[in-house]
C-alpha cells in the first residue's frame, strides 16, 4: 500500500485549481490575472514597514479587528458583520466548509470562476452548472429551489465576462432559494452597482470582497466577507486560527482607510478599460462591455488560441479560456496606457498580416 492509496477518492479524481501564468518579472507584459497595474497607496507600504519593524514576534490579532473597525466605517456595517481571510479565496473555502455537507449540491453559473468546482470537489459535494446564454444572462432555473442545494455561488461581476446581475435580480434570487447565496464581488469596485446593502435585506446573502484587485494588493492576500453576525459567528468556527498575518492586517487596514486613493485608482482603471474596449473594437473584436478590470473578447476571423499564442510569442500574456459546450475567448486584464498600446500594436500586426 502506498500513500496515494490513502488519499481520498475525491482528491485523486479532481484536477485541482490552476492559476494564471506567473512569469519571471520583467519578461512579459502581464495582462492575464486581473491584477491592478498600479502600486497601492503609500500608506499601505508605510503601515507594513512599521509593523515589520517591531511586531512580528507575537501572533497577529486572530480576528483582524483593526481592519474590521476601519472597514465597518467605510462599508456602513458593524464590525461583527465582517470576517477577514487570506484573500477572498480563503473566505470561499471557509463558506464551503461551513455550509456544504458531502453529497449535497453547490450551484454555480457557467462559465464562471473555476475555483468553485474545486471547492465542491474537496468537500465531496456535487456541482450543478447553469449555463449563461450567449448574452451572459442566466435562465430562471438558476433560482429554482432544491432540498439538496446547500450553497449558490454568484460571481458579480462575473469572470470571464465582466457582466453583472443587478442588485434587484440578486435579491430576487436570494428570496427564491433556501440556502446561502454567496455574491462574490471580487471586481465590484469597478462596477456601477454592488450588492453589499443586500446583506441587511436577505439573511442568506453573503458578500465576499478582495483587496487584490481595486486596492492593488494581490501579493498581500487579504479579503473579507460581509454577512449577518449569526452567519459570521458560524464561519468564524471554521477559519484557521490566525488566517491573516500581521503584515497583511496592517496593510489592509491602511488600504481600506485610504478611500481617496481607491476612488482615484478606480477612475483611472475604468478610463483605461474604455480605451481598451474601443481599441479592440476598432480591430474587429467582439467585445463584451465590462464592469470589471478586464475585458472578454473574441475575433470573428481569428482563432482565439492562436491569438493567445502569438501574443505570448511577443511577450504579452493574456488569458485564453475554453469552456466545453459553451465556447472560448480571450480575457484581457486592464493594464497601463503603455501596456495597452503595446497590446494593440501587436494585435494589429497579427490581424493585418
Amino acid at each position: 500500500m502506498t500513500i496515494q492509496d490513502s488519499v481520498r477518492p475525491e482528491i485523486r479524481q479532481m484536477k485541482g485549481y490552476v492559476s494564471g501564468e506567473q512569469p519571471a518579472f520583467g519578461k512579459f507584459i502581464k495582462l492575464n490575472t486581473n491584477e491592478n497595474p498600479f502600486e497601492p497607496s503609500n500608506k499601505v507600504i508605510d503601515a507594513i514597514h512599521d509593523t515589520a519593524a517591531g511586531k512580528l514576534n507575537v501572533y497577529p490579532d486572530a480576528m483582524a479587528n483593526s481592519f474590521r473597525i476601519a472597514a465597518a466605517e467605510v462599508l456602513g456595517v458593524d464590525q461583527d458583520w465582517i470576517l477577514c481571510g487570506n484573500g477572498s479565496d480563503d473566505l470561499l473555502t471557509i463558506i464551503t466548509r461551513t455550509f456544504v455537507s458531502p453529497g449535497s449540491k453547490i450551484r454555480i453559473p457557467y462559465p464562471s470562476y473555476v475555483l468553485y468546482r474545486t471547492l465542491a470537489d474537496i468537500q465531496g459535494a456535487a456541482i450543478e452548472e447553469i449555463p449563461f446564454d450567449k448574452n451572459w444572462k442566466l435562465p430562471e432555473s438558476f433560482g429554482a429551489d432544491d432540498d439538496n442545494l446547500s450553497l449558490v455561488f454568484l460571481p458579480n461581476p462575473n469572470s470571464p465576462s465582466g457582466t453583472v446581475i443587478s442588485p434587484e435580480g440578486v435579491l430576487k434570487l436570494a428570496n427564491s432559494i433556501s440556502c446561502p447565496l454567496v455574491v462574490d464581488e471580487a471586481y465590484a469596485d469597478f462596477a456601477s452597482a454592488n450588492c453589499l446593502h443586500l446583506v441587511k435585506e436577505a439573511s442568506n446573502i453573503i458578500v465576499t470582497r478582495t483587496l487584490s484587485k481595486s486596492y492593488g494588493l494581490a501579493g498581500l492576500r487579504f479579503g473579507f466577507a460581509v454577512a449577518n453576525p449569526e452567519t459570521i459567528a458560524e464561519m468564524q468556527k471554521v477559519k484557521d486560527s490566525y488566517n491573516c498575518d500581521a503584515l497583511a492586517i496592517a496593510g489592509a487596514t491602511a488600504a481600506i482607510s485610504d478611500q481617496h486613493w481607491l476612488q482615484g485608482n478606480i477612475r483611472i482603471v475604468k478610463s483605461l478599460r474604455g480605451v481598451m474596449e474601443s481599441e479592440l473594437s476598432k480591430l474587429g473584436f467582439d467585445v463584451q462591455p465590462s464592469e470589471a478590470n478586464f475585458v472578454w473578447c473574441k475575433h470573428p476571423d481569428f482563432d482565439s488560441k492562436e491569438l493567445y499564442d502569438k501574443l505570448k510569442e511577443n511577450h504579452i500574456l493574456v488569458r485564453y479560456m475554453d469552456y466545453p459546450n459553451w465556447g472560448d475567448g480571450i480575457r484581457i486584464s486592464i493594464g497601463t496606457s503603455n501596456q495597452i498600446s503595446a497590446l494593440i500594436t501587436i494585435l494589429e500586426s497579427i490581424i493585418t498580416v
